[in-house]
This record gives C-alpha cells, sequence and structure tokens, in this order.
C-alpha cells in the first residue's frame, strides 16, 4: 500500500515538473522566442481606421437648478454623427439622462456661482 501511495506520488511530482518546464522560456517550445529582462518590449501599434457610420455618444449639459443648498445638473445624452471629413452631420438626443447633484459651497461662504 505504501509503495502504490510513493509512485503515485512520485508520478504526479514528475508529471507537474515537466508541465513547469514547458510552460517556462527556456522549454523546447518557446526556443524561437527570445525573453529579457533588460529589453523593452517592442510593439507595433496596428493602424485601425474608426468607422463613420457608429454615432459618437456625448452628454450636454440641459439644465441647472439649486435647491436646499444643493446645486442639481442634469444632462442628456446624444448621439453625434459625423462625416468623412470629421464635421458633424447630425445630432440627436436618446433620451437617457444623468442628474448629478453636489453641495454648493459657494454658498456656504456668501459666493455666489451663478452660471
Amino acid at each position: 500500500m505504501k509503495r502504490k501511495t510513493f509512485i503515485s506520488v512520485f508520478f504526479v511530482v514528475i508529471l507537474l515538473g515537466f508541465s513547469a518546464y514547458l510552460d517556462s522560456p527556456y522549454s523546447f517550445l518557446n526556443k524561437d522566442y527570445a525573453y529579457s529582462n533588460d529589453q523593452p518590449v517592442t510593439a507595433i501599434s496596428a493602424a485601425v481606421e474608426p468607422t463613420t457610420n457608429v454615432p459618437e455618444t456625448k452628454e450636454r449639459l440641459v439644465k441647472r437648478e439649486k435647491e436646499d443648498g444643493y446645486i442639481i445638473e442634469t444632462y442628456e445624452e446624444y448621439e453625434i454623427y459625423k462625416d468623412k471629413d470629421g464635421h458633424v452631420v447630425k445630432s440627436e438626443p436618446t433620451g437617457q439622462t444623468d442628474t448629478l447633484k453636489y453641495w454648493d459651497y459657494g454658498k456656504s461662504k456668501g459666493i455666489s456661482k451663478d452660471r
């Protein structure tokens, strides 16, 4: 029984060692690749041209209110369509709005920040 357990553990250790060797940069699988810590990695960027038919989304400030010492800003998302030269052709609201509420610090110091 002890011999069978010893043989099983021995083969598991050998298997783990062999798989670690295959994963290392020194294995025969990775002999065509050079690994060095003192050389920088060189990467070539791919030239990607943006598609012109996909709209760009931006948020615009719709309204700003002051309420109970807070400033409440409402932003609406717009889809912006551009032509191949980058000129805005069409701008449509998506109907999605975001609300931002923050404390009016100018009010506590007596400074008015009406915009």
